[in-house]
């Protein structure tokens, strides 16, 4: 199974979900509209975590990579 990408971009996702999370806290909606809006807030959420964990599995791994001992000889350099 190949993981897809998500649809969004994690600042596009970011910016969506907090225009949610104020327009919830604004309140004045109807229990569908809030509901609606509570699930989508609840996928951007997801699509956050998803960029997240990647990022962080970029970050490891490129850390990992770091503190590896460079196994390869330096090339001198010519005098």
């Amino acid at each position: 199974m190949t993981e897809e990408k998500p649809e969004l971009s994690y600042e596009q996702a970011r910016d969506e979900l907090t225009d949610v999370v104020r327009r919830l806290e604004a309140g004045g909606l109807t229990l569908e509209e809030s509901l609606t809006l509570w699930q989508r807030g609840e996928k951007l959420a997801g699509i956050c975590e998803e960029w997240l964990e990647g990022a962080r599995a970029r970050l490891a791994a490129a850390m990992a990579e770091r503190a590896e001992p460079n196994t390869e000889p330096a090339e001198s350099a010519p005098f």
